[in-house]
């Protein structure tokens, strides 16, 4: 199965909660990085320096070279749920 990352900056994050509660309703696992932790300062900068995004959630999906987004995208998730052939759930 694709690998799936979310990075959020934490439960307080409307976007982040929404984007994984879509993620779950659609059967679609993913890995929840929390981005404001300390030792995630490395990613911090990746995301923002090296991926250009400013919003969270960012959610990355295989290596990310071409699907990446950043915020609640529904129409995101829902597409990429019928890649993975879960889509009508």
């Amino acid at each position: 199965m694709t690998e799936v990352m979310v990075y959020s900056t934490g439960p307080a994050c409307q976007r982040c909660r929404l984007t994984c509660r879509r993620l779950d309703e659609l059967g679609i696992r993913y890995d929840l990085i929390e981005i404001h932790e300390e030792h995630n300062a490395a990613l911090r900068t990746y995301l923002v320096d090296e991926l250009g995004y400013v919003e969270a959630p960012v959610v990355v999906v295989g290596d990310g070279r071409d699907n990446s987004w950043a915020g609640f995208r529904p129409d995101r998730i829902d597409a990429l749920a019928s890649r993975l052939g879960l889509a009508g759930r």
